[in-house]
């Protein structure tokens, strides 16, 4: 059966963050994740943890020195002295993680460069997270790295097929440096989903989940997530699949929806 977890940056926000847990426990889900730590009050997800029973599975990496993180957003992951940045963030963010409990962390490429090659910085990308990845393996917390749509919502954005991602995954060549597949953005971008899933599952450590086109539930597009859910489950996945969809519905009524998509009564 496949690990949902509820990405309340975009479910029960209404609600406090320490509370938004619970309701996604009640709904059936086995963990949440949260996008960038930095904005949030670590005491305030330690209580929605220790309140609903569930764990925070994922979040993305991030520095809380505002010049890191400039120098970080400026760099990101392709340049030559990416690696040297990305040591210093993934230092900070593992220490965090570690407190909180999270197994992922999410990593972005940045915009594509106009001043260099694809080439040049598909190996700064490579190098970078080569470089990086001791410090994820000594925590024992996995970084994922993920591919994001050009054509709708992050135009310019260098990382965009999952071809190319699960490329890079196999050069880094560390079992904590894996993939984050997000199925909207790869329907977008490549489609294929089922077999480029199948086919490179050892390489997934995190799954992102949102209907195409509209980025809300499943069953409100043109994925069939019954089908595509059960291509997971048909694997040897045992991560998370994470549900960072905003719903047409009702927050708890569009959870159970997917939770009966994926298999449970």
């Amino acid at each position: 059966m496949l690990k949902l977890s509820a990405c309340v940056e975009l479910l029960f926000r209404s609600e406090p963050m320490a509370d938004r847990f619970l309701l996604a426990a009640n709904a059936g889900v086995q963990a949440c994740e949260i996008w960038n730590y930095t904005r949030h009050d670590i005491a305030e997800l330690k209580e929605g943890i220790e309140k609903s029973g569930i764990p925070l599975s994922t979040m993305c990496v991030g520095a809380t020195n505002p010049e890191l993180a400039e120098e970080y957003a400026k760099h990101a992951l392709l340049s030559e002295e990416s690696g040297d940045i990305l040591c210093r963030i993934a230092e900070e963010s593992v220490k965090t993680a570690s407190i909180l409990g999270v197994s992922n962390l999410i990593l972005t490429t940045g915009q594509e460069r106009d001043d260099i090659s694809r080439y040049e910085q598909h190996a700064n990308l490579v190098c970078a997270l080569r470089k990086a990845a001791p410090i994820f393996e000594s925590a024992g917390i996995t970084a994922v790295l993920e591919p994001l749509n050009v054509v709708k919502n992050h135009r310019g954005y260098y990382l965009f097929s999952a071809y190319e991602a699960f490329a890079v995954i196999r050069e880094v060549q560390s079992p904590r440096v894996k993939l984050l597949y997000d199925i909207y953005h790869q329907q977008l971008t490549d489609g294929n989903l089922i077999a480029n899933i199948t086919g490179n599952i050892d390489l997934i450590g995190h799954f992102h989940v949102a209907d195409a086109p509209g980025r809300n539930e499943p069953g409100t597009g043109e994925i069939n997530y019954k089908n595509v859910f059960a291509a997971i489950a048909s694997t040897s996945y045992q991560h998370y699949v994470g549900l960072e969809y905003t719903p047409l519905q009702e927050d708890a009524a569009a959870l159970k929806e997917t939770l009966s998509l994926a298999g449970y009564n």
